[in-house]
């Protein structure tokens, strides 16, 4: 018998205009069902929209288009039986404890005696109890995060949505909060009935979730479904365990191209591509250890995670970079760094300069053409400005600072072009 659905996605779609430019999509053909009795993570890299999605389900911000349906009707305000749990705390700093857990009660107009008792039923579920009377600044970041949850608990949720709710904490800290979730979601002590968590830690989303949704990006879409038939608790060294956290992997590092054409081993970006945000030391970095492995031709990336302690959103944007300057391969959960990236790694100061110069000049748009109009002025000056005018024609204005500031870290570090940061201008001013 099929498993009742408490919440359906269906077609969703969310773009943001803004005045002078095109329209920034963010969410496009959005589909999926979440079931009572299961835990959902959709797992992804930041900026894909997956806050976003959250946001639309619990009817804080409204689609552009689709609909989302609990139960039997459309979402379109905040909703009795939804709540969230948000990344930041988000505590008002002058209440107690008690009283913050007692905020979204008070909002409903339960009366204060009944107030009091759920909200010291929440605290005692979170494992709080003695610190009812405490003030926020007398918290860790992981007692925060358990007041954050009673406040989400105390209004008698069905489906309780959380917005990467342990990113913000250590990693002992986040560790022991996910165990304590399962012991949650497991007992009898609350309504909870589903739960929909956004993540982009790998290990996290299959330490915690029935099914894993791969989001995409650019626009963001569930671009697969990994179910995770596991018993909790999980031993993250399992192999079984480890198989699914490789899956993923080669799920998020396989371009959707690449599915259709097996023959393309490169990224291929053009003018309004948002660049990673990446520094020149850690490309370095990142590229001496892959060198380091001279008996392996490949390096499984689960593994490389692991060795550096990375995460997804601080490993992936690098070996994004590695891939669009052509300095290393990436597909089905390996990396494999190329003959130039081996011969940048093996090259002096100089000729490291040379090399990083040629494969910006040649892979990365946003650079040869600042290159280009600069050879062209006839003072080899230009404003940076110009520059952002194009990029927010593809990107938010936020986004596109942020890229013309990487083009130009890259830029100035082969010594392409030069950038005064008081005037705002890039030059020729050393012109190779």
């Amino acid at each position: 018998m099929a498993q009742e659905n408490i919440i359906q996605v269906k077609n969703l779609k969310k773009s943001f205009k803004k005045r002078g430019s095109q329209e920034l999509l963010v969410l496009d053909h959005v589909n999926f069902n979440i079931r009572k009795g299961e835990i959902i993570a959709l797992l992804g890299r930041s900026g894909s929209g997956k806050s976003t999605l959250l946001r639309i389900i619990a009817g804080l911000i409204k689609p552009s288009a689709g609909e989302v349906i609990f139960h039997d009707h459309p979402i379109k305000k905040p909703e009795p039986g939804l709540t969230m749990v948000f990344q930041s705390f988000a505590l008002l700093p002058w209440l107690t404890v008690l009283e913050n857990v007692e905020l979204g009660l008070e909002a409903q107009g339960v009366a204060r005696t009944e107030r009091r008792k759920r909200a010291l039923e929440a605290i005692d579920v979170v494992g709080l109890d003695g610190f009812e009377s405490a003030y926020p600044k007398e918290l860790s970041g992981g007692m925060s995060q358990r007041v954050g949850l009673a406040r989400a608990l105390v209004v008698d949720p069905e489906l309780l949505l959380m917005d990467e709710p342990f990113s913000a904490l250590d990693v002992l800290t986040a560790e022991n909060l996910r165990g304590d979730l399962i012991d949650i979601w497991q007992s009898d002590k609350t309504n909870i009935k589903s739960v929909l968590i956004v993540t982009h830690n790998i290990e996290e989303a299959a330490a915690l979730a029935d099914r894993i949704l791969v989001f995409a990006n650019d626009p963001g879409y569930v671009r697969a479904e990994v179910p995770v038939n596991l018993p909790h608790p999980r031993d993250d060294e399992d192999p079984k365990f480890r198989q699914i956290v490789d899956d993923i992997y080669g799920l998020m590092t396989t371009p959707v191209v690449e599915e259709r054409l097996p023959k393309v081993h490169f990224k291929s970006i053009d003018m309004g591509y948002r660049l990673p945000k990446v520094h020149i030391s850690e490309i370095m970095g990142l590229l001496e250890e892959l060198a380091s492995y001279e008996d392996q031709a490949k390096v499984d990336l689960p593994e490389l995670a692991e060795e550096l302690h990375f995460e997804i959103d601080e490993l992936f944007p690098l070996t994004e970079a590695l891939e669009i300057l052509h300095f290393a391969r990436v597909s089905e959960g390996d990396i494999e760094i190329t003959a130039a990236g081996k011969n940048l790694v093996k090259a002096d100061i100089l000729e490291k300069k040379k090399v990083f110069a040629k494969h910006l000049l040649e892979y990365v748009p946003l650079a040869s053409h600042i290159r280009q109009k600069l050879d062209q002025a006839h003072n080899h000056e230009a404003p940076e400005g110009s520059f952002l005018k194009i990029l927010e024609s593809h990107l938010s204005e936020h986004a596109a600072e942020e890229v013309l500031t990487v083009a130009i870290d890259w830029g100035r570090y082969a010594e392409v072009f030069a950038y005064d940061y008081n005037s705002g201008l890039l030059s020729l001013e050393n012109p190779q």
